[in-house]
């Protein structure tokens, strides 16, 4: 196993980074890596994150668990894959595009990428994703911020804190799309007395999403990282000053 000093990388390390060859050993195998984190994708697409298991990728595949074994050594490691895997290659930016336009671009693209498999809002974020689809969406949005007037640490800060946005916001929507009982600003309307919360009321009298012709859930994303966005354009004006 490739080791750094005294500590070994983590298997789904090794698989990401094509440091160890999966299934390499032992006679001629009837599956590949890819084979399995396909069969992996449609088992979470069509019965979502907890369904996940290597009994249930084996058998989506017509094999048994302990064929995958020889490849992927564990759940974890599995989904570990997957996490890079979904997200996939990041947007292209053009070298030169504005910090702003640049970042919005970024930041529209993992909420459109994350929306074609939400159940990946539900993997357990206990290290930070280490794989090259990763790196490389991280990659694509610091050379947008290079010309930022901003320590490099402070542009990884600012980075992390819009992708923390755009997750934040899709599990909002997802999760409220979930929930039961009837839609929020008519059940309000019948039961809100206006002298009580006038405020409340008074937003709610003035929706702004009544429009069925409008994708109303890119809309209020892009309202908030609109906002997020102008901060940050006062942030770097006014940095060190």
């Amino acid at each position: 196993m490739t080791t750094s000093g005294d500590t070994a990388l983590p298997k789904a390390v090794e698989l990401m980074w094509g440091r160890e060859q999966p299934g390499g050993r032992g006679p001629k195998r009837g599956l590949t890596l890819d084979q399995i984190l396909d069969a992996a994708t449609e088992v979470a697409d069509a019965e979502g994150f907890a369904a996940l298991s290597m009994n249930r990728v084996a058998k989506q595949l017509g094999f048994t668990a302990m064929s995958l074994y020889r490849y992927v050594d564990s759940k974890n490691t599995l989904v570990d894959l997957l996490m890079d895997r979904v997200v996939g290659a990041p947007p292209e930016i053009a070298a030169g595009t504005p910090w702003r336009v640049g970042l919005e671009r970024w930041a529209l693209a993992e909420f459109e990428r994350l929306g074609r498999h939400l159940w990946w809002l539900d993997i357990p974020l206990s290290r930070p994703p280490m794989g090259p689809n990763n790196m490389a969406w991280l990659e694509t949005a610091l050379r947008v911020l290079a010309e930022a007037a901003v320590p490099e640490p402070i542009k990884l800060q600012l980075v992390m804190n819009v992708s923390m946005f755009v997750v934040g916001k899709r599990r909002f929507l997802r999760d409220l799309q979930e929930e039961e009982g009837g839609d929020f600003a008519s059940v309000m309307a019948r039961v809100l007395d206006p002298q009580r919360f006038p405020s409340v009321s008074a937003a709610l009298s003035h929706a702004a999403f009544d429009d069925d012709d409008i994708d109303w859930e890119r809309a209020d994303f892009e309202f908030g990282l609109a906002r997020l966005l102008d901060g940050y354009e006062v942030f770097i004006a006014t940095f060190g000053d």
